[in-house]
């Protein structure tokens, strides 16, 4: 089979967005990834809950602030949101990066700028992904939302190689700072695109009410077959979370240095990546319900592999295996979600969403860490992907029709 150019990427608009966001997301990991083994070096010593502990800093916000940002996605230009966002966030970067140029970074500074910058998040993850509908037409969005993954994956890759690269030639502060440039590619894309036509929430009173919000919310409440998505990406990243833990595994058990430390940071992204790349070449999915709760299972495995993995070929494998899956659960829950929105509320359905989807990691990465204090990180990872494995049979047998979603049921008006 000869490849294609994706159908996405004929739309300017999209590609323009495509490109700008894989470049932003690769500084956005480079960061993360730097932060993760700052936090490792700062506390001395292995310590699962301070790293465990960042999950809060970055959900928290997101949980405060998120069904607002949907509400101002739905009412506001999404585009300029955007331009807002992205300028704080690179600020943020630019202080992380002057803290610890000039010596003074501690623990409470990441906590806090990460905090920070999760507020930025809250408001732009809405608007970006109700922008996405608004760029292609209806038919190629299973295919913009495959290449949106393809870009975040491929970014998730190069970020955490350079991170052990820059870490180890520079220090950390150089990370942060490239980072902050990174995101100047977003804001030239969004300039170049031009003004992007939207559906406006119906006005009742106040530009943002309770009323909207609740209008959010009982939305997702009918809608069995988005509801039950989201809750088991929920209940999934919950369990099978443990990124954070990636500095104690590379140093405390697999024995690696930063270089290394940043290729296992990446393997996840490789195998998303690849997932992504088949995915991108295929135009129309089906049965997508049955491949969803697969994809999750197959997720659970891989986290179990890893978490008894004592060799540095067999974590890269296993690793790589939860990003495929990973994938693939990714791209089919954005599509059901986004095709089975009206536009006038796609902001606050992905606000709902991201609490979700950032909510499960986020917290599980504060509960993997206080598993970890007390019974050790290999079986903080390994409980988790069994956690994942009963949720994926507990919520297919809660809601069946997710079993038999196909994709082409009728789209919501």
């Amino acid at each position: 089979m000869s490849l294609r150019v994706p159908p996405a990427l004929y739309h300017r608009r999209f590609a323009l967005l495509w490109v700008g966001f894989m470049i932003s997301v690769a500084g956005s990991q480079m960061q993360l990834a730097a932060l993760h083994w700052h936090i490792r070096i700062l506390t001395g010593e292995p310590d699962p809950l301070a790293l465990g502990s960042i999950g809060l800093a970055r959900i928290l916000p997101v949980i405060v602030f998120s069904l607002v940002g949907g509400a101002v996605a739905d009412t506001f230009n999404r585009r300029k949101i955007m331009f807002i966002t992205q300028s704080a966030m690179a600020l943020v970067a630019l202080a992380l990066a002057a803290l610890t140029f000039s010596g003074q970074m501690q623990l409470w500074h990441i906590y806090t700028l990460t905090a920070i910058q999760a507020v930025a998040i809250a408001f732009d993850l809405p608007a970006r992904q109700a922008l996405v509908p608004n760029l292609v037409p209806a038919q190629d969005l299973p295919n913009a939302f495959s290449m949106t993954s393809i870009a975040s994956n491929t970014g998730s890759i190069l970020g955490p190689a350079l991170s052990g690269l820059v870490i180890a030639a520079g220090g950390q502060g150089f990370t942060y700072l490239i980072n902050a440039f990174s995101f100047l590619a977003v804001l030239a894309a969004l300039a170049l695109m031009g003004p992007v036509a939207q559906q406006a929430k119906p006005r009742r009173g106040p530009v943002i009410n309770l009323t909207d919000i609740r209008e959010g919310i009982h939305f997702i409440a009918t809608r069995p077959i988005i509801f039950s998505t989201m809750l088991l990406d929920f209940f999934a990243t919950f369990f099978s979370s443990a990124n954070t833990m990636m500095p104690i595994i590379a140093k405390d058990i697999l024995k690696v240095n930063e270089v290394g430390y940043g290729i296992l940071s990446s393997a996840q992204s490789i195998g998303a990546v690849s997932a992504g790349l088949i995915f991108s070449q295929v135009r129309v999915i089906r049965r997508q319900g049955r491949m969803f709760l697969g994809s999750v299972v197959v997720f659970g495995l891989m986290t179990i592999l890893f978490g008894l993995s004592h060799s540095f070929p067999l974590a890269i494998l296993a690793l790589v295996g939860i990003g495929a899956a990973d994938s693939v659960s990714t791209i089919i829950r954005n599509t059901i979600r986004q095709l089975q929105t009206p536009d006038y509320i796609r902001g606050r359905m992905t606000s709902i969403n991201q609490i979700f989807f950032q909510g499960g990691p986020q917290l599980g990465e504060w509960e993997a860490g206080m598993v970890g204090q007390f019974f050790g990180v290999p079986a903080a990872i390994i409980s988790g992907g069994m956690g994942a494995i009963l949720a994926v049979a507990i919520i297919a047998w809660r809601w069946p029709q997710l079993r038999t979603y196909n994709g082409d049921e009728p789209v919501a008006g």
